[in-house]
């Protein structure tokens, strides 16, 4: 009975640990303290520190530089995440171009999203956002490709999908 009940309580406060992982949708990461300018919330001390490169684990690095740049804090972003520690992850490499693409730098954008896709071919973020890049160029068969690698991945309906077919048709409508 001891045995039961124990078993129970772990399964009902085992779905509560999980941390959710984002890669191919990648939605939003688990939500972190915010931090003061300059600093990075790290989850092992779980303090806002300095960021510095060996000192914060790169999720810790990954989550702030995602936030700076999806506040428009771009080059802010560029500095976080260049400090992390694995250079090939996709999520890193993702922010990286999205930051230097949103800056203007689009050309050094792509290469960061074409690096992503060499680690994981299968990441539809980096595709959706370098269909944007290609757009930003005026390269829409380079969008469509994109697109349809997309489509080739998770198919019509998801969130990538619709997102980037949303910016073709506009770039198209002028």
């Amino acid at each position: 009975m001891r045995f039961a009940k124990l078993l129970a309580g772990a399964m009902v406060s085992l779905p509560l640990l999980s941390v959710p992982v984002f890669s191919a949708g990648e939605s939003s990461p688990p939500e972190v303290p915010k931090c003061g300018d300059g600093l990075v919330y790290n989850k092992k001390t779980q303090k806002c520190e300095p960021p510095q490169a060996g000192k914060i684990d790169d999720d810790s690095l990954y989550s702030a530089g995602r936030a700076l740049a999806m506040d428009g804090k771009y080059d802010d972003a560029i500095k976080v995440l260049t400090l992390a520690s694995n250079k090939a992850d996709p999520r890193i490499l993702n922010y990286l171009g999205y930051s230097h693409r949103k800056a203007g730098r689009v050309l050094v954008g792509l290469g960061y999203y074409q690096e992503a896709l060499r680690n994981d071919p299968d990441y539809t973020l980096v595709r959706e956002y370098m269909g944007e890049a290609h757009l930003m160029l005026g390269d829409v068969a380079a969008a469509r490709l994109q697109l349809s690698e997309i489509e080739k991945r998770c198919g019509k309906g998801c969130r990538e999908y619709g997102m980037l077919e949303e910016q073709i048709e506009a770039y198209l409508r002028g």
